[in-house]
């Protein structure tokens, strides 16, 4: 029996194996250890939260024109959840929605969205004060007249960010109003840093007794059994066995190789996709800049993240840069795994050539500075970050997902967006509880109705949600946090400006 004092008595032994320690297999071992649920987190590399690149909380989904408006509401709801679960890994600076004379899109069609989300922000924070993570709810967006942003390019650049105001006079010093179409729209969308997650995972799973943490061990078969799974695991050549009751398919993009070996069928996406690092001696304190523009195309969306140091971070919305050509695959009937193309799936396995590094960090450079004239004098930063995402079914534009079941014993976690993991481990928890293992009167659910401008939004039994407070990942301070994701930056070959905490 689990003696756990905090949550879920059981009524017999229980261990749930997860296989993939990215930002999905870490957050479920998160939550489950969190309540005392015995945990085995198997990771083929030598580290947590290894994949693709993280830089953005998506808060509202306004980097997105073509995404639904609940999509936008449910990314609002779990990015609140994600900033409480992993409390010192956000970076405190807001995003500028641009849209440059090039493109055809029209600011003011955001407007009807952004008023949407704001309200539903502002409904949060009434039910739970703890949900007031991205600022006050009246200041969740703030629109600037063409006039307004001419006046703020005659004021000196702030040394430090005091308002809205300061954080647009970069820009107006930098930005030919001409370029660009108005209202500029400053959101309160705030960054995230992949190492300050990773380095909060760790921690917090290394020191708890109810995780057993096996880096460097790789899941090569598996066997259903009829009361859970063996899984079959190599370590250093070392071959191992190991029971658990249910077993969870976090790898990411390679979530297919464990369907396949668990003679499970799924429709899926899988999309190769790269950031790049540059580095930029300017003046000022930058928000994040999102330039809009139509996608796969030479004047795709550009998006501009800043870190301490004259460090960026940039993503071109362009085949030769973050997208790739043929980088867009589908599974097939013979396989839930979509295959890459060969040469990407050697750069995610064995790393970047030092030329496509180069090349491919300039296209992001001068594409944009196409926009942003000055950014032409930036060099190459680093490595870039790099890695696949999975979109689970046929629709490349979807953004919320977050897991789904075979059986009694086995889920698959399929994030979009890294916000949705946490949503994801709570439907777990919720199976686990359906089937008889969990005491459903030891788990909290927090069973709010959620409706906003009509849509109704699935009861707590579709999308069972806990408080997103974890024990676990509290009893770090941000001091701590920051000195561990500043080891692992290093370790693994970038700047440690993108460990850095902004504030």
């Amino acid at each position: 029996m689990n003696t756990h004092p905090c949550h879920a008595a059981i009524q017999r032994p229980l261990t749930v194996g997860i296989l993939g320690g990215g930002v999905a297999g870490a957050t479920v071992a998160l939550r489950l250890a969190d309540l005392g649920i015995n945990t085995r987190l198997f990771e083929a590399s030598n580290g947590l939260l290894n994949g693709p690149p993280i830089c953005h909380l998506h808060a509202g989904g306004n980097l997105y024109r073509e995404i639904s408006d609940s999509q936008c509401l449910t990314l609002l709801r779990q990015s609140i959840d994600s900033v409480r679960a992993y409390p010192h890994s956000i970076n405190r600076r807001p995003t500028v929605i641009a849209i440059p004379t090039s493109d055809n899109g029209d600011a003011n069609a955001l407007l009807p969205r952004l008023k949407q989300v704001a309200k539903e922000y502002q409904r949060l924070v009434a039910l739970d004060s703890a949900n007031k993570v991205l600022g006050e709810p009246d200041d969740y967006y703030r629109c600037y007249t063409r006039e307004q942003f001419v006046a703020l390019a005659a004021l000196p650049l702030p040394k430090k960010a005091k308002s809205h105001d300061d954080w647009l006079i970069p820009l107006a010093h930098s930005l030919d109003p001409d370029a660009l179409k108005f209202p500029l729209i400053l959101v309160q969308e705030y960054g995230w840093s992949l190492f300050r997650m990773a380095a909060t995972a760790t921690l917090a799973l290394q020191n708890s007794p109810h995780c057993q943490l096996l880096l460097n061990t790789r899941a090569t078969h598996l066997e259903q059994l009829p009361d859970g799974w063996l899984i079959e695991t190599s370590t250093a050549g070392l071959v191992e066995s190991h029971k658990v009751d249910f077993l969870v398919n976090a790898c990411g993009f390679r979530t297919g190789l464990v369907d396949d070996m668990a003679g499970y069928r799924r429709q899926r996406l899988v999309e190769y996709k790269a950031a790049y690092v540059a580095h930029w001696q300017t003046e000022g304190i930058w928000p994040e800049v999102i330039f809009h523009g139509p996608r796969g195309t030479p004047k795709g969306m550009a998006q501009l993240t800043p870190y301490p140091n004259g460090v960026f971070q940039l993503h071109g919305m362009t085949d030769s840069i973050t997208l790739f050509k043929n980088g867009l695959v589908a599974s097939s009937a013979l396989s839930a795994q979509p295959q890459l193309p060969l040469s990407y799936q050697n750069q995610i396995d064995q790393g970047w050539q030092s030329k496509d590094v180069t090349a491919r960090t300039q296209g992001a450079i001068d594409h944009m500075a196409r926009i942003l004239p000055t950014f032409a004098s930036a060099t190459v930063g680093g490595k870039p970050l790099f890695g696949a995402q999975q979109i689970p079914g046929s629709d490349p534009s979807l953004r919320a997902a977050d897991v789904s079941f075979e059986g009694s014993h086995y889920a698959r976690v399929e994030i979009v967006k890294a916000s949705s993991a946490l949503t994801a481990a709570d439907r777990i928890v919720a199976q686990l509880a359906g089937l008889g293992w969990l005491e459903q009167s030891w788990l909290k659910w927090d069973c709010l109705e959620q409706s906003v401008e009509g849509l109704v939004m699935n009861d707590k039994l579709q999308n069972p949600r806990l408080s997103p407070q974890l024990a676990i990942t509290a009893q770090h301070s941000a001091e701590q946090v920051e000195a561990l994701a500043i080891k692992l930056a290093c370790e693994r070959g970038y700047p440690e400006a993108l460990a850095l905490n902004m504030d």
